[in-house]
């Protein structure tokens, strides 16, 4: 994630270079609202994995620590912190196993692609700008969202078949949800501003679809994963003004 000689200066270019900017009262209200979303993630984090190691609640921890860890993730996406990456892959595996245990094999096969996804955004943030700078925020060209479409349709279409053979559980569903997560993952890494977007269409397949595997932890995360995405694209849309432009063609 960051190179060796310092991953905190790292860490903290990648905060002064892409920490959201318009006034002191947006600030203000911003780092207000990133507290208050850490805090209650504490609370609600212990409160959860106690009961799960209790059993309290019929939740396994393994989707615990999931709903933890990609919590933390979105959190620090919405920031623009770089250690999305390192607890996003800690986050794709706890998938992994949770997806294994459900038949969403799809979504498993997701969580390992992922992980290469997130090292490669890893290095895209930190070396993705000008002259191998921070990557600031830009956005997606029309001709890169039409070939985006049209591999999306395709992956869909042929994922749909290999599912349906390898019996996975809802193989439209799933097929729909990985492509999307991939091309969503995929702008994110080069901070296209058009991610937001995608996530929250792949996201609100993804509550119905826990809902009907009975995974509502998972469905409930996925449903706050919607409103930080408007969270996020807020706070994006607001460092973009001090950013850099970066022009596609």
């Amino acid at each position: 994630m960051h190179r060796l000689n310092g991953p905190k200066h790292a860490v903290e270019r990648v905060a002064e270079n892409c920490a959201p900017h318009g006034g002191v009262n947006h600030k203000g209200t911003m780092k207000i609202v990133h507290k208050w979303a850490w805090t209650i993630l504490a609370l609600v984090s212990i409160i959860l994995l106690s009961a799960s190691l209790e059993n309290w609640i019929p939740i396994n921890p393994t989707e615990v620590f999931g709903f933890i860890t990609g919590a933390i993730c979105v959190l620090f996406v919405v920031e623009q912190n770089i250690w999305n990456f390192p607890v996003g892959i800690a986050n794709n595996i706890f998938f992994i196993v949770l997806f294994l245990s459900s038949r969403l094999y799809g979504d498993m096969a997701l969580q390992v692609v992922y992980i290469l996804l997130g090292l490669i955004g890893w290095w895209q943030w930190l070396h993705g700008g000008t002259n191998r700078t921070e990557l600031h925020v830009n956005h997606t060209s029309a001709r890169e969202i039409l070939i985006l479409f049209v591999i999306g349709a395709v992956a869909t279409a042929g994922m749909r078949e290999y599912f349906i053979k390898i019996n996975d559980s809802a193989p439209f569903l799933d097929a729909l949800t990985t492509a999307l997560s991939l091309i969503a993952q995929y702008l994110l890494n080069y901070k296209r501003m058009e991610n937001w977007f995608v996530w929250i269409t792949a996201d609100l397949i993804y509550v119905g679809l826990y809902v009907q595997k009975e995974l509502y932890l998972t469905a409930i995360l996925y449903a706050l994963f919607i409103g930080l995405c408007v969270v996020g694209y807020t706070s994006w849309r607001k460092s973009e003004n001090q950013s850099p432009k970066e022009i596609l063609l």
